[in-house]
C-alpha cells in the first residue's frame, strides 16, 4: 500500500478498497507495535526444549511460575499452539495381571501330557490381545 500511496491520495485508495480510515490507521499502529508476547514465547520455547518436548502447556505454565514469570495457562496453551509445540504423549502399557482372581482349577494332568487315545485330554489357554484399542481373545483347544 505504501507504493500506491506515493502515486494516489489515501482517501482514493480507501474508497477503492472499501476500507474505513480508522481501520487503516489501526492496522498501521498494530504493525508498528510488534509482538506483545515475544519474550513469553521465547521462555516457553526454551522450557519446552529443555524438557525435550515432554511438557504440555500445564507443566510449562508451572515451570514459568516457578521461574517467576506469571502467565495464564490459556495464554500459554494458545502460544504453544501458535508455535507448533505439542508434547509427546506416550500411551500407557496394558497390564492385565490383577493377582490371583477367582478359583484355581485342580491340576488333574500332573504334567502327564501323553494321551493313549483321542479326546482323552484336552487343554486350553486364554490369551488377550489389544488390537486397535479393542480387546480380542484367543483360546485354542488342543487334544493331547
Amino acid at each position: 500500500m505504501s507504493v500506491l500511496r506515493e502515486r494516489h491520495p489515501l482517501w482514493a485508495l480507501l474508497k477503492v478498497s472499501g476500507l474505513a480510515r480508522s481501520t487503516f490507521y489501526y492496522q498501521m499502529a498494530a504493525l508498528k507495535a510488534g509482538d506483545r508476547h515475544g519474550e513469553l514465547k521465547l521462555k516457553i520455547a526454551r522450557i519446552f526444549a529443555q524438557h525435550k518436548g515432554r511438557y504440555g502447556y500445564r507443566r510449562v505454565t508451572a515451570a514459568l511460575r516457578q521461574s517467576g514469570t506469571w502467565a495464564n495457562h490459556k495464554t500459554v496453551q494458545r502460544l504453544m499452539g501458535m508455535q507448533g509445540l505439542r508434547s509427546i504423549v506416550r500411551p500407557k502399557k496394558y497390564r492385565s495381571y490383577r493377582g490371583e482372581l477367582g478359583r484355581i482349577a485342580p491340576n488333574l494332568l500332573k504334567r502327564q501330557f501323553e494321551a493313549s487315545q483321542p479326546n482323552e485330554k484336552w487343554v486350553t489357554d486364554v490369551t488377550e490381545f489389544n488390537v486397535g484399542g479393542n480387546k480380542l481373545y484367543l483360546s485354542p483347544v488342543l487334544d493331547l
